[in-house]
């Protein structure tokens, strides 16, 4: 059995392409606002486009609910968002983002075009459609060893 070394797999191609891109993102995203992190401009993007529970939101952004408890709380100490008791099931909360954090959201959304455009430059459209259907069966063989 021939046995690669992590460094030599696509897998590890993947996962050095996304620390790739996050890094880029993250320059950018503190270049127009420093306080902010990819992963809570992302939250924030999710929550204006969508009506999600918090743990829907979790599992959207890849987080632990621990973790997207404690991202949430730094979001609100920030005033970037509010979160209140749902008036008809008192265990579930809403989150609404505040004028401040619509304010970032108008702010980054440009930085965020550019850094999707940065990242795609050369790419074609159909190079993009073959890795998507890449990807895919990749996540379909992971999710079918899951169950």
């Amino acid at each position: 059995m021939n046995f690669n070394t992590p460094t030599s797999t696509v897998l590890y191609s993947i996962e050095e392409t996304i620390k790739a891109y996050r890094k880029l993102s993250q320059q950018n995203i503190s270049s127009i606002v420093p306080d902010i992190t990819v992963d809570q401009a992302l939250i924030l993007i999710f929550i204006e486009s969508n009506d999600k529970t918090q743990s829907e939101i979790a599992d959207l952004t890849f987080k632990y609910y621990a973790s997207m408890t404690r991202i949430i709380q730094l979001m609100i100490d920030k005033n970037y968002v509010t979160k209140t008791i749902d008036e008809v099931d008192k265990r579930k909360t809403k989150l609404r983002i505040t004028e401040n954090g619509k304010e970032v959201i108008e702010k980054l959304k440009p930085v965020i075009q550019k850094n999707r455009k940065t990242a795609l430059n050369a790419i074609s459209e159909k190079e993009l459609q073959q890795l998507y259907k890449t990807l895919n069966k990749i996540t379909q063989n992971c999710q079918i060893q899951d169950k």
